[in-house]
């Protein structure tokens, strides 16, 4: 029996020719046309995901910056309302439990004296997260979860911009980066228009009701038909993403690797008082970190794969691969891994082993993709 969640958009992706398969409890299309080419029209033109799979979760009350203070790495004081931040949910063992984003919500939807934030979570760890948060929610605030009742899609590409701005009188160019509006789009009211995204080309990510959600997948398209717009799977949102060196939970962050080793010492702010294992990360800053997450080009035409071994020259097993693939821009093979320190900097020449040949690669600085390439 099939036990899989369809997003509101299954039937609208089979019609289409998308090859579905399921990833994190839900039916989700991989590709249309094909991974490269949905690839491209992101980086070049305009590119749709849905993305519905993904949580949400409402934190709201009296002491809501309180429980997430204490419970994300990032500074969320620094929030003003209608911006987001990007954030982790450290395990308090030296590990991630996942990464989020945290928007910070208008007061309308408060009572008086709260505050409101919308956290986005990984669709593979929602029901970890929610535990997770409800057991470490000992103020005055609450954790409702919204979302099987809320539609995501991702309108991503540099032409993002001018097709969506056909269907809204808000001004989407001066939506900085990490902001958001809710307003009127296709004539759905009350979306969050946010002007994030996965991928590094630009856009926003578009948040409504599930049973809106069809319309404003089509209301999109037929405003891009001039821009030739096209629909995008999970395929090329995984080779965008590793292009621009963002990390990806289950294969380079996870409940043992700690935010510092993953680069992610910029949403881990140690000096903005107590949250869950912010003690073990200062003395793993004071000691010095013993592995870094790295970013790597293969000197050969064979793809790393996750968990390959990584090698010094001299044959020692120094780290492993977390991500790979062949990047559609450069056209050459890229990947992420966790090395040890010594072979961190840039230049250096490590080794992956695939069977029984060891692929050269070179450490080199992320993102592996920038617009002037």
């Amino acid at each position: 029996m099939d036990t899989l969640k369809h997003t509101p958009l299954t039937t609208i992706h089979q019609s289409l020719g998308a090859r579905m398969a399921p990833f994190a409890g839900y039916l989700m299309p991989i590709s249309y046309a094909g991974i490269r080419e949905e690839h491209m029209a992101v980086r070049n033109g305009v590119g749709v995901f849905d993305v519905t799979h993904m949580g949400e979760f409402i934190v709201r009350g009296r002491q809501a910056l309180d429980l997430v203070q204490a419970v994300t790495s990032n500074d969320a004081s620094k929030l003003a309302i209608g911006q987001a931040q990007y954030s982790c949910l450290p395990n308090g063992e030296g590990g991630i439990v996942d990464d989020l984003l945290v928007y910070r919500l208008p007061e309308e939807m408060c009572s008086e004296g709260e505050q409101a934030f919308l956290l986005v979570v990984n669709a593979s760890n929602l029901a970890k997260d929610w535990e997770w948060i409800n057991r470490h929610n000992q103020y005055d605030t609450r954790l409702i979860d919204i979302s099987d009742e809320t539609g995501l899609i991702a309108v991503q590409g540099p032409k993002a911009v001018q097709v969506l701005q056909r269907l809204t009188d808000i001004d989407l160019a001066a939506i900085p980066y990490y902001h958001f509006v809710k307003g009127t789009i296709a004539g759905i009211d009350n979306v969050l228009i946010s002007a994030t995204g996965y991928t590094g080309s630009g856009g926003f990510e578009l948040y409504t009701e599930n049973d809106k959600l069809p319309a404003l997948w089509e209301a999109v398209f037929q405003a891009g038909e001039p821009d030739d717009i096209q629909p995008a799977g999970l395929g090329a949102r995984d080779t965008l993403r590793l292009e621009m060196g963002y990390c990806l939970y289950g294969n380079d962050i996870n409940d043992t690797t700690s935010p510092l080793e993953a680069g992610l010492g910029w949403i881990t702010k140690l000096k903005k008082g107590p949250f869950i294992g912010r003690d073990l990360m200062v003395a793993q800053k004071e000691a010095g970190l013993t592995r870094k997450l790295v970013g790597f080009t293969v000197k050969d035409r064979r793809v790393p794969r996750h968990d390959y071994v990584i090698e010094s020259e001299s044959g020692e097993t120094i780290g492993i691969v977390t991500s790979g693939t062949q990047s559609p821009n450069l056209d050459i093979p890229i990947g992420m891994g966790y090395v040890a320190s010594p072979y961190a900097a840039a230049g250096s020449t490590i080794y992956v082993v695939a069977g029984s040949k060891r692929l050269e690669a070179e450490v080199c600085p992320m993102p592996f993709y920038r617009k002037e390439s």
